[in-house]
């Protein structure tokens, strides 16, 4: 829903004093260049590498400082505004060019203190600009609403896909019988209300509980002088503390650290930063699998950022003092990205003061800053106060191409899982395509919070899983044992399209997974979402068990091992290179119309292109497989026998209804079905399925196996049927409990008849080979070999001597290898 309260804008901007005339007053100039923070205190008039400019807030509002370059030379200059009477940071930028925004909220006639810093390269001069842009209520005043945050219950898949239809703040926090949901205010409450979805209030109160997790942390980082984590930081970063920290990380190991700006800058113009690092890490050819980590496609889940940011410490630190670690960095190259969405971290981050719900749109945005698909009159204003608020936007997690367009995404502008207006309509989008298209990434792992879950593809149940799926399960699992999470497919949760691994894993073949950081929040207290999680302590569900620290060391073990991606081997003279290149196109979904139809699907064009730089005689290339999972074929098994025969179940007339208590007692009255297995049978499947006549009643139906756990549920309201079903059950007694919800008298309520039912397993499918195209060309550029190559997982295949063929050598095409 929209905020309640909205503001016009009005820029100024401004003209800075400098003590020269025209366009000279906006040049800042330093001799030399020093490489240091600009954001942590005012420096004296004079200090070298620095100018600044004095000026006074013009409105009550917000102010924007930014920097370009002021001639050809790029350089790296950065940029903070400072409060003059307490020397307090009121923003800042500091990524690794000269193109910076620093944006945050000050009072009228507040005095500023605008300073630039030159930290390197070969420019001495930058352009500055500073607006001001007053933020005028508009309307009628209203009280701040109360936002809470609510369990819905959603046993079906058809209940998941109906809530994340219903335009509300749909959280990746939930199980197999409901999901957590965040309600902005009154209007949101209505709409869950009218749905007619059972609730219970988790938190009452969002404000005052973010208000109390700003104090918790106020007070940990007050009484704690180094953290555990591998910084040792104490609170959570700002976004220019991310860039400064991954530029000094690489100015301070520059043999193992390189930082780096994607392709493409985000809507508002910020800069995307992330380091790699790797022994000669400006080498990015050498063949070595490469493994990304990335955090903040959601803007308001702040441990993401955080856990992926010490992750590059943990690397950094670890190849200096830990045998272990040495060995997997020397092996791999690591790609680490910490804040994927920058605009909307933030506008998420420096929202203040917290917990002030009035401005609720803020601190808790999800989105982007993609004003493009938004109505007119909600497309006026910065993305950090604008009358469409937090909802204005695209949700980056769901504009990947794999899936786009079908259930598990919204359509509508104003959805928190706006789906956006084609596949990778985002810059922050095309920014991780041309990673994972330009590099052979064999292992992804994207961080979000705050559902304590390990999650792989498919994103849609329907989908069905890959032919790896065992050991994509595997991997999963293992992480899972370490931080105490639940590994499961991602549709388990509930049915989700346009998300990054369900584009990444299907396109390349590199595992991906994204890791739901746990905690309390989304930006729970930083001693528990980040430095418990992360480290595996106490109250952490990963305590003693090395939390996420160790699930991101084994995912790096992963790409390390060969047997978890191919390998080309062969010889070939210094300096040449190899290339493999594949085009290929993928369906999205379906495409759901805003009136429940459908269009065909879009076929969306991938680009595959890598490259390998020989350093002479024998080589080995990291290789994700050659055939793609989407076309490879789908997980399953052949049946070893009939599946089981059902059995009619019934509540006849005149006996009480079963276990009319709520909630569920699994010790009451119920009936019970057994579940044969092999040889007798092999069931894939089973449901055990309740109707009655009238929607005033209302049954519910629970099933636990013989040891007392629920396995599977089903708890509709305003329907006449129930459905439980469990895949790939095992052999053994189940109960079944049916529920009276509305504790309604027996005599007034339908009686209920079904039956249980079994269905096959579904046996694997399999699709056609495919191939990569290899060239080879001379340090001349001159083309000496092309091939086509097949590889498997696992696989090893010698490309021969591609690299010394003639360039008219005819290709030929072979299963397994090359020719």
């Amino acid at each position: 829903m929209l905020a309640a309260s909205v503001v016009a804008l009005a820029a100024a901007f401004v003209t800075l004093p400098a003590g020269t005339a025209g366009a000279a007053q906006n040049i800042l100039r330093a001799d030399k260049s020093v490489p240091r923070s600009c954001f942590a205190k005012v420096l004296p008039k004079g200090t070298p590498g620095t100018d600044r400019r004095e000026l006074k807030s013009t409105v009550d509002g917000l102010v924007q400082a930014r920097l370009k370059p002021a001639s050809g030379a790029e350089g790296d200059w950065d940029v903070a505004v400072f409060d003059k009477a307490t020397g307090a940071v009121v923003a800042a930028s500091a990524a690794l060019r000269t193109r910076e925004l620093a944006e945050s909220f000050v009072k009228k006639d507040q005095e500023l203190v605008v300073q630039g810093c030159r930290y390197g390269g070969s420019a001495d001069r930058a352009q500055l600009g500073v607006d001001f842009l007053a933020l005028t209520p508009q309307g009628t005043p209203t009280t701040a609403q109360k936002a809470q945050l609510v369990r819905v219950e959603t046993p079906t898949r058809a209940d998941k896909n109906k809530l994340t239809g219903l335009g509300l703040d749909v959280t990746e926090k939930g199980d197999a019988t409901g999901i957590e949901v965040v309600l902005a205010d009154d209007a949101d409450r209505q709409v869950l209300k009218d749905s007619g979805f059972k609730s219970k209030v988790i938190e009452a109160d969002l404000s005052a509980k973010s208000v109390q997790d700003a104090k918790t942390d106020r007070q940990y980082a007050a009484k704690t002088a180094a953290s555990a984590l591998p910084s040792g930081r104490t609170s959570y970063r700002h976004l220019y503390d991310y860039n400064y920290e991954m530029k000094e990380l690489a100015r301070k190991n520059p043999g193992l650290v390189s930082a780096f700006t994607m392709p493409e800058s985000t809507w508002e113009g910020r800069d995307v930063v992330g380091v790699e690092i790797a022994t000669d890490v400006k080498n990015i050819t050498d063949g070595k699998p490469v493994n990304f980590t990335m955090g903040v496609h959601h803007a308001r889940e702040w441990p993401a950022a955080e856990h992926v940011m010490e992750w590059a410490y943990e690397l950094i630190n670890g190849y200096a003092h830990d045998p272990a670690i040495r060995s997997l960095v020397g092996k791999t190259r690591n790609i680490v990205v910490p804040v994927i969405n920058p605009d909307g971290f933030e506008i998420s981050r420096e929202a203040e003061p917290k917990g002030d719900f009035t401005r609720f749109d803020y601190e808790m945005k999800r989105k982007n800053c993609n004003v493009n698909d938004s109505p007119p009159q909600y497309a006026t204003g910065v993305c950090k106060a604008n009358p469409g608020g937090r909802l204005r936007g695209t949700d980056p997690n769901r504009n990947y191409a794999g899936f786009w367009g079908g259930a598990g995404a919204e359509i509508a502008w104003s959805g928190d899982t706006f789906r956006g207006s084609a596949p990778f309509s985002e810059p922050e989008v095309r920014n991780v395509r041309s990673i994972v298209s330009s590099r052979q990434v064999t292992n992804l792992m994207t961080m979000h919070t705050v559902a304590a879950l390990v999650l792989r593809p498919p994103g849609v149940a329907d989908v069905r899983p890959p032919l790896e799926e065992p050991a994509y399960k595997a991997l999963g699992d293992k992480m899972a044992s370490r931080n105490g999470y639940t590994s499961q497919p991602s549709w388990a949760l509930y049915d989700t399209t346009g998300s990054t691994e369900d584009w990444s894993y299907w396109a390349t073949g590199g595992w991906g997974f994204t890791i739901e950081v746990g905690g309390n929040g989304f930006h729970g207290p930083y001693a528990d979402s980040v430095v418990a999680e992360y480290e595996g302590l106490a109250p952490s569900s990963g305590a003693g068990k090395g939390g996420n620290r160790q699930a991101l060391l084994d995912q790096l073990g992963s790409a390390a091992d060969p047997q978890q991606h191919s390998t080309l081997i062969g010889s070939a003279p210094k300096g040449y290179q190899l290339k493999l290149h594949k085009t290929f196109q993928t369906p999205t979904s379906p495409v759901i119309q805003p009136d429940g139809s459908t269009k065909p699907p879009i076929y969306v064009t991938d680009n595959l292109d890598s490259k390998f730089t020989t350093t002479g005689g024998r080589f080995a290339w990291s290789v994700n497989p050659s055939t793609r999972p989407y076309v490879a074929g789908r997980y399953g098994r052949d049946p070893q026998g009939p599946a089981q025969q059902g059995q009619a179940v019934t509540n006849p007339a005149g006996v009480p209804p079963i276990n009319q208590n709520y909630p569920v007692d699994p010790a009451g009255d119920s009936f019970t079905f057994h579940v044969n297995g092999l040889p007798q049978v092999d069931n894939g499947k089973f449901s055990v399925n309740i109707n009655w006549a009238n929607t005033a009643t209302d049954w519910d139906l629970f099933i636990y196996d013989a040891a007392g756990n629920q396995v599977s549920s089903s708890a509709n309201g305003g329907t006449t049927s129930e459905h439980a079903v469990l895949f790939d059950p095992p052999a053994g007694d189940y109960r079944a409990v049916v529920v009276n919800y509305d504790q309604a008298d027996p005599a007034t309520v339908d009686d209920w008849s079904g039956d249980v039912s079994f269905a096959s397993p579904i046996p694997p499918t399999y699709g056609p080979k495919e191939a990569y195209q290899l060239t080879c060309t001379s340090p001349k550029g001159q083309l000496v070999g092309v091939a086509d190559v097949y590889a498997d997982r696992g696989q090893t295949v010698d490309v021969g001597e591609v690299c010394t063929r003639s360039a008219h050598a005819q290709k030929q095409r072979a299963s397994g290898g090359v020719r």
